[in-house]
């Protein structure tokens, strides 16, 4: 086969597997594990094989127009770069893992069958948005993606929660489309196509007459997708849907559209250095919002939730400083060890017996009991805390390199404010990061709260897909930074020794720090039960269950493990840990922004219906009965009172008529 069919395939059979598992869930159960991974297995190694194919070489580019539209054609369009070849086998990995995974994490549940078909039809949407050389047809799997994440994230839709996370997912993500839809529009019309070659063609030869306005337009989108501030309030509470869905989202698919995209058309924001500053400061705003947040939640997946923000701010932060292969050296990256994080922490949940939540206040002896979780778990964070030679510390190293050298004008691509508030938001965040992994483990594995009851050993389909991602969280970066310049237009992705040795010594020291708060205040540690006042400083038992909604944390039975003074984020943070705990109040604001006016608007709208519209449609129908009313009183069927009318009608109209004669 030619690489154009492979590459067609590589979305198709995903989607072919969730058109088969919605039709035959029902019917022929026994089918849909196999229509679940074999699609997706397959898809992977076409994936690979596309990859290979390409080799980092001249993009492989075909074209077919899909229908006459009289102005800017629609076309079914493939542009495969090294971007897009290795990004697709990323997604195809990961999709393959959560899919094996899911076989043993939801084994017992009833929406299987539906689950799976959505789970691969996302993965397909993802592999579209990769693989496509139209913004149009990119489109199409933008908004497939949404819609199956709304889906997704309300699977366990018997809980309040489930369903209002799945409403918000999409209209903080549809709030983004809008403008997003705008921008493409007037960026089709500027370049005369929807082709992406075409468009960054107008580029180079200054065809886009304004660029700033589009790429603003467009970034508006890229901030709900990729839970960019201040669209990005939706991720942490898209933790209510099953694990599985987690790591897909956050380490494959949805999230990274946003990035990819900016990735794929970086010369169009290059052109407008105003565009280039407003990403820079997103990312800033991002990166050291979400760190803090993670340090003072208690669901360990709100964790890794604010952190995957975080991860993607430094990979919006690369884009800033204009240089798309340290960004999507993270995004690779970050992808196999976030969704190592997610599905551990999914066996932890699964070993809790609860579906998709778990509190750190409440883990005790967990290392013992989930070996495989603490492992690959371990091997995770440390990546995540970019500790050498772990996979994310040569992500994130070149991210930080790249700003590096904007900073010391080694590069003229970005704005030189945008590198230095890359720079300094990304080392502060690598101090962040390091910290909040550092308190997560700790809670996790070494902490001494209640012990769940035990639900026995983990199905092995979902161990071994740990210990599969652990290893390129492991030996990724080490590998990929040397080979991947070739892939990446040539750019260099070797770490910096400045930016190695403080973004290392930074993390060492978010590490240490919150270690040895941990190791002073394990001997306070206690839980704060509802009705012990004396146990809590600020007030009463209702304060206490208050404080612990407030901040996201759970309330199991009639126990809230809120406020614990053990937490190490909690004496970190000190009064800043409140704020933080709930996402410094983000969602308060909207609430009062829009919200608020639009219940209100809705109410006035409701009160005129009923009190103006309806009063009138009532009115215009009483004035014909009265009227109807009255006619059907003189109709008394009496021939006489017939007659003495008519006969006093005609004197009425000859008097009349005299009258007018004679005034005439």
């Amino acid at each position: 086969m030619t690489t154009t069919t492979l590459a067609v395939l590589v979305p198709l059979l995903p989607f072919l597997g969730a058109l088969a598992g919605l039709l035959l869930g029902r019917t022929a159960p026994g089918f849909v594990r196999p229509l679940a991974v074999l699609p997706a297995l397959a898809s992977l190694a076409l994936a690979a094989t596309v990859a290979a194919r390409q080799g980092g070489g001249a993009p492989v580019d075909a074209a077919t127009e899909l229908t006459p539209t009289g102005s800017v054609p629609v076309e079914l369009a493939l542009h495969i770069d090294g971007f897009a070849a290795l990004t697709a086998v990323v997604v195809a990995t990961v999709a393959t893992c959560v899919q094996i995974y899911s076989t043993g994490y939801l084994r017992d549940d009833p929406r299987y069958p539906s689950y799976a078909a959505l789970v691969s039809l996302f993965t397909s949407a993802m592999l579209l948005v990769v693989y496509t050389g139209d913004l149009m047809v990119l489109l199409v799997g933008w908004e497939v993606m949404g819609i199956c994440s709304y889906f997704l994230v309300g699977h366990y839709w018997e809980t309040p929660e489930a369903r209002a996370a799945s409403l918000k997912a999409f209209l903080v993500t549809k709030l983004g489309d809008v403008p997003f839809l705008i921008g493409l529009f007037a960026l089709a019309a500027d370049a005369g196509s929807f082709r992406i070659t075409r468009i960054l063609g107008a580029v180079t030869h200054g065809g886009i007459d304004h660029p700033t306005l589009i790429a603003l337009l467009l970034l508006a989108g890229v901030a709900g997708k990729s839970a960019q501030f201040p669209l990005h309030t939706w991720l942490p509470d898209a933790m209510a849907g099953p694990t599985p869905v987690s790591a897909l989202i956050h380490a494959a698919t949805m999230v990274a559209a946003g990035v990819y995209f900016v990735a794929r058309l970086l010369p169009l924001f290059e052109a407008s250095q105003a565009a280039m500053t407003v990403l820079a400061v997103m990312a800033a705003v991002t990166m050291t919002g979400s760190a803090l947040a993670a340090l003072a939640q208690d669901d360990i997946k709100r964790v890794l939730a604010y952190s995957t923000i975080g991860q993607l701010g430094y990979m919006t932060g690369a884009l800033a400083v204009a240089d798309r292969g340290a960004a999507v050296f993270h995004l690779l990256s970050h992808g196999a060890f976030k969704a190592l994080l997610f599905l551990a922490a999914g066996v932890i949940i699964h070993a809790a017996g609860t579906n998709s939540l778990a509190a750190m206040s409440r883990m005790s002896h967990l290392r013992d009991r989930v070996p495989d979780a603490y492992w690959t778990m371990t091997v995770a964070l440390l990546a995540l805390a970019a500790i050498p030679p772990f996979s994310g510390f040569f992500s994130k190293e070149a991210v930080l390199g790249v700003a590096e050298h904007v900073v010391t004008g080694h590069t003229e691509n970005a704005p030189a404010a945008a590198g230095w508030i890359v720079l300094l938001a990304g080392l502060l965040t690598a101090l962040l990061t390091a910290a909040y992994a550092t308190r997560l483990w700790l809670l996790a594995f070494r902490g001494a709260g209640t012990e769940a009851p035990d639900h026995g050993r983990q199905p092995l389909t979902m161990t071994t897909v740990l210990w599969v991602l652990a290893v390129p969280s492991l030996a990724f970066g080490g590998f990929a930074f040397r080979a991947l310049p070739d892939w990446f237009d040539g750019h260099v992705l070797t770490p910096t020794l400045t930016t190695s040795v403080l973004g290392t010594g930074v993390a060492l020291v978010g590490g240490i720090v919150t270690y040895a708060t941990w190791r002073h205040t394990t001997a306070h540690a206690a839980r704060v039960p509802l009705g012990a006042v004396a146990a809590h400083p600020e007030g009463d038992a209702g304060q206490v269950e208050a404080e612990a909604i407030a901040s996201h944390e759970q309330v199991y039975g009639d126990v809230a493990y809120a406020a614990d003074p053990s937490d190490p984020g909690r004496l970190l943070l000190g009064r800043l840990h409140r704020h933080a705990a709930v996402g410094f109040h983000l969602d308060a604001v909207y609430s009062a922004l829009f919200v608020r006016p639009v219940r209100a608007g809705a109410s006035l709208v409701r009160f005129l219906d009923r009190e103006v519209v309806d009063t009138y449609v009532r009115g215009a129908g009483t004035l014909p009965r009265w009227l109807g009313a009255a006619v059907r009183r003189a109709q008394t069927g009496n021939l006489q009172t017939y007659v003495s009318a008519l006969l006093a009608g005609t004197v009425v109209l000859a008097v009349a008529a005299v009258l007018v004669a004679t005034g005439a």
